[in-house]
C-alpha cells in the first residue's frame, strides 16, 4: 500500500529542492520556456479577474461561484463524463493515441448523455416544485439568469464559453494531480468559482439552467408574474430556437476551443514528447517510458 507523505522539507531539504527546480528552469528549451511564460501570464492575469469580480459584485457571486464548485467535484470524484473536459481527448489526438472518429463519437456521445441528464433534472426539480420557494423567488432567478444568457451576441457567447472552459480544464487537469479526495475537490473550487463569479457559459450547465427558466417563464402564475417588471416582453424572448442559436451552438464552440485547444493542445504541446527526428517516433526527454496518457482521467472521470 503506498503512503503518502505530508512532512514539510527542512530548510535544507527546501535549498536542494529550490536548487533542482531552479537548475531545471535554467536549462529548459526555450520554446517550452516561452510557452510557459506565456501560460503564467494568463494565470496571473485571471487572478485579477476573479479580484476584479470579487470587488465590483460582492460576495452573493463569489458564494454562488463556491458553492456552484459542487458541480463538478462530483463529476471528478464520482466518475461523470462532462463534454466540457472531454474537449481534452485532443490531447490523446495529437499524441497520435486516437482517431479522430474516436474523438467525435466520444464527444457527440457524452454530450448527448449530459443533455438527456440535464432535462431529466429539470423534470425532476419542476416536479418537486422547488422553483416556487420563498414565493416564487427561485423560478425568478431561474428566469431572469435565463434572459441574461440569451441577451449575448454570437461573439460574445463564443469567447464567455472559451473562458469558462478554460477554467474548467484548469481545474480538471489541477485534480489530476491530487492523491487524496480533499485534493480533488480543492482543485475545482476557485475555477469554478471564478466562471460562474464571472458570468462565463458552460454549455452542459446551460442545458439545465436555460430550459429550466425558459419552462418555468411559460408555467409561472401571476403572483410570480407580477415581480417581473416586464414578464411578457421577458419570457417572449426565452424559446427554444434562442436556446439553441444565442447560447447553445456558440458556447459549444468556445468551450471547445478553450478546453480542448486553450488548455489541452497547449499543454500538449508544452510537455509533449518530442519527435525524433530519425524515426519519426516519438520519444520522451524528460520521463522515459511514459506518456501520462493512461491516467488522463485519474480516479475519476471529468
Amino acid at each position: 500500500m503506498n503512503h503518502i507523505a505530508f512532512e514539510a522539507l527542512n530548510a535544507a531539504q527546501l535549498y536542494e529542492k529550490a536548487l533542482s527546480v531552479m537548475e531545471e528552469k535554467a536549462i529548459k528549451n526555450q520554446r517550452k520556456v516561452f510557452l510557459a511564460a506565456v501560460m503564467a501570464g494568463v494565470f496571473i492575469g485571471l487572478g485579477f479577474v476573479y479580484c476584479a469580480m470579487a470587488n465590483v459584485a460582492g460576495a452573493g457571486k463569489i458564494v454562488g461561484g463556491l458553492v456552484f464548485s459542487l458541480g463538478l467535484m462530483l463529476v471528478v470524484v464520482c466518475g461523470g463524463d462532462l463534454f466540457t473536459s472531454s474537449t481534452l481527448t485532443l490531447i490523446p489526438r495529437a499524441h497520435g493515441s486516437v482517431t479522430w472518429r474516436q474523438v467525435f463519437v466520444n464527444w457527440g456521445v457524452v454530450y448527448a448523455g449530459n443533455f438527456v441528464g440535464s432535462i431529466l433534472l429539470v423534470t425532476i426539480v419542476l416536479l418537486s416544485g422547488h422553483p416556487w420557494e420563498s414565493g416564487g423567488n427561485v423560478a425568478l432567478f431561474y428566469i431572469n439568469t435565463t434572459a441574461h444568457k440569451l441577451d449575448h451576441t454570437f461573439v460574445e457567447a463564443v469567447f464567455l464559453g472559451i473562458l469558462c472552459n478554460l477554467m474548467v480544464c484548469l481545474g480538471v487537469w489541477m485534480s489530476y494531480a491530487g492523491r487524496s479526495l480533499l485534493d480533488k475537490m480543492a482543485a475545482c473550487l476557485l475555477p469554478v468559482g471564478l466562471f460562474i463569479a464571472c458570468g462565463f457559459e458552460h454549455s452542459v450547465a446551460n442545458m439545465f439552467m436555460i430550459p429550466m427558466g425558459i419552462i418555468c417563464g411559460q408555467i409561472m402564475p401571476p403572483e410570480v408574474a407580477a415581480k417581473l417588471a416586464s414578464p411578457h416582453a421577458l419570457t417572449s424572448e426565452l424559446t427554444w430556437w434562442n436556446f439553441l442559436i444565442k447560447n447553445l451552438i456558440p458556447v459549444t464552440l468556445g468551450n471547445i476551443i478553450g478546453g480542448g485547444i486553450l488548455v489541452g493542445l497547449y499543454q500538449w504541446n508544452l510537455h509533449s514528447p518530442r519527435r525524433n527526428k530519425q524515426s519519426g517516433r516519438f520519444c520522451h526527454s524528460e520521463n522515459p517510458g511514459h506518456s501520462g496518457l493512461h491516467d488522463l482521467h485519474g480516479d475519476g472521470r471529468a
